[in-house]
């Protein structure tokens, strides 16, 4: 992975090189090498310090050390507060008052820097969903740095919230979209990830009846969703509103026309799932330079996106 070894948060928790540092001796190397290590947070203090347990013993870290622009306030205080209960990456900076003086902050600049030299966009990346706001997801790309894969660019087909596609906690692939120096920011893209028209239809075959979730009710007929970037169309048919769970005949699969034809068999108490799987996804590592979802359609419009610019 481009990240290098600033890994998202709760990755590198129960390693073997994480719970080697076990002695003195260990951390007084670890602090040396200035070797990033994780523990858990067991308690944020009335000073908004952090209490973390590192395997088996003690550490703190300091408010201005708990995350990056807490002290500048660009950093919301709920950003420390959060970490409760959590895992925390860290370097040791320290020590006094009979415990270890860690910093989460120091790190979190140390893999920003890294980024901000090395990524590219169509970098593909591994990352962990960190919370959900209705216009994307937050993303934790390494040691607590956050990225933002917009809603529009979770899938091909439409979601009306990211709690649809994802949970707080997963871990997750997304490609770079752009990297601003700048502002220092990193945006995500994730759609391209999932296949492309012709790779998704090629789990289907006509004939078969299977699940899928209602994304839009038109005059002309309902489009079902069967996976994240493929739909199909059925007739119309009353009653079903967006969102329901249907079970759905295979009509036909027309590859020229980009079409799939359904027939909606009956209604679904429950809608499947429409999370994320390590299955659905079809790129997991590597460069992109461009990625076409499919042909021109019946009006000349190509979904695709080109990373760093169209060649």
């Amino acid at each position: 992975m481009p990240q290098g070894h600033f890994l998202p948060e709760g990755t590198r928790l129960n390693t073997p090189e994480n719970r080697a540092v076990s002695t003195r001796a260990a951390m007084e190397k670890a602090a040396e090498e200035q070797r990033i290590l994780e523990g858990v947070v067991t308690m944020c203090d009335a000073s908004h310090n952090l209490i973390v347990d590192f395997n088996g013993m003690t550490g703190l870290i300091p408010r201005s050390e708990a995350a990056m622009g807490v002290e500048s306030g660009e950093t919301k205080e709920i950003a420390v507060l959060s970490r409760v209960g959590k895992p925390v990456c860290f370097q040791i900076i320290g020590e006094g008052a009979g415990q270890y003086l860690f910093s989460r902050a120091r790190v979190q600049r140390r893999a920003l820097h890294h980024f901000l030299q090395h990524l590219a966009p169509g970098d593909v990346v591994q990352a962990r969903v960190t919370h959900l706001e209705p216009f994307g997801a937050f993303v934790d790309v390494g040691c607590g740095v956050t990225s933002l894969i917009g809603i529009e660019h979770i899938s091909v087909s439409r979601i009306s919230h990211p709690a649809e596609r994802f949970a707080v906690g997963q871990m997750v692939y997304a490609a770079v979209g752009s990297v601003d120096p700048i502002r220092a920011r990193i945006s995500l893209t994730h759609r391209e990830l999932l296949g492309t028209w012709l790779e998704n239809a090629s789990r289907f075959a006509p004939g078969e009846t299977v699940s899928g979730i209602v994304r839009g009710n038109e005059d002309y007929g309902i489009f079902v969703e069967l996976a994240p970037n493929l739909s199909g169309l059925a007739e119309r048919k009353e009653g079903i509103p967006d969102g329901a769970g249907v079970s759905v005949y295979i009509k036909s699969i027309i590859p020229d026309k980009m079409k799939v034809k359904l027939i909606v068999i009956d209604t679904l108490e429950q809608a499947p799932s429409a999370l994320i799987r390590p299955e659905d996804y079809r790129i997991t590592g590597g460069h992109l330079e461009h990625w076409r979802y499919s042909p021109p359609d019946k009006n000349g419009k190509i979904t695709e996106t080109w990373f760093g610019g169209q060649s």
